[in-house]
């Protein structure tokens, strides 16, 4: 009607519909580019739990060693008290007895003329005598020899100016220790064969051992000396080992007036 009256009518015209947004697809990833993953952050060295200490490798046990195989020795040859003097050297030589056999580097069966009217006895072979298989060598071999000179007798002199010398043991126990009592019962029977095919008149044990091996006593040579004993009936004088005088000089003036006690005896001397 308005239109129709000549007046100009506005009216707002419809919009026209808005279409909506489409969506948003995430971009596509290339198959073959791998997701990365952030790194762990490390946390500070104070805020880290203390490591789990490792308990070090165990030393490995030493190999258990093998024993030894047992040394087979062979006994002491009988007939000994029928020996003579080559036989009774042999045997000596020979001998696996006891267990000084074995780091033995010569047997010491002894020394001097054997119808001398003295027998010295001794103790034990030490290292010298080891090595050079005679009794009473070095400084107490010596000394012996200058004892034996001040009352007339020497090693190569013969009858009433001769001696006999041997040893308890005729092997050198190691190390020098002292002779053990089955050693010296495996070497007794030595020494009397000696003994018996000297036939002293006079026998002079020196040391501590060779006194108690002869008189099978355990008495101290202070309570012995002075006296005369005797073995296998010969007198037996006692006196002081010269290696132990060596070491006490302020007892050389009791080994002196054993020896006079010595010469003294021999006046009147066991007749063979």
């Amino acid at each position: 009607m308005l239109a129709e009256m000549g007046v100009r009518v506005w009216a707002p015209q419809p919009a026209a519909p808005v279409a909506a947004p489409e969506p948003r697809q995430p971009a596509a990833r290339p198959a073959s580019s791998p997701v990365a993953v952030p790194a762990p952050v490390a946390a500070p060295a104070a805020l880290r739990p203390p490591a789990p200490s490792r308990a070090p490798n165990p030393a490995p046990r030493p190999a258990t060693p093998a024993p030894a195989p047992a040394v087979e020795r062979s006994p002491r040859p009988s007939g000994i008290d029928t020996m003579d003097w080559p036989a009774l050297r042999e045997a000596v030589a020979n001998c696996q007895a006891c267990g000084l056999c074995e780091k033995r580097k010569n047997t010491v069966f002894g020394t001097g003329s054997v119808q001398a009217d003295w027998f010295i006895v001794g103790e034990a072979p030490g290292e010298n005598e080891d090595l050079q298989g005679e009794p009473f060598v070095g400084a107490a071999g010596q000394l012996l020899d200058n004892m034996l000179r001040a009352v007339g007798r020497s090693r190569s002199g013969e009858g009433t100016q001769g001696v006999f010398i041997s040893n308890v043991l005729k092997c050198r126990p190691p190390a020098n220790r002292n002779p053990q009592p089955a050693e010296v019962a495996q070497c007794a029977p030595y020494l009397a064969r000696q003994v018996a095919l000297v036939q002293p008149t006079l026998i002079i044990a020196m040391g501590r051992f060779a006194v108690q091996s002869v008189l099978q006593t355990n008495e101290p040579i202070g309570k012995l000396r002075g006296q005369v004993h005797r073995y296998q009936g010969v007198p037996v004088i006692v006196t002081y080992h010269p290696a132990y005088l060596l070491r006490t000089p302020s007892d050389k003036a009791k080994a002196w007036a054993d020896l006079c006690l010595a010469m003294e005896t021999a006046n009147t001397p066991l007749r063979r």
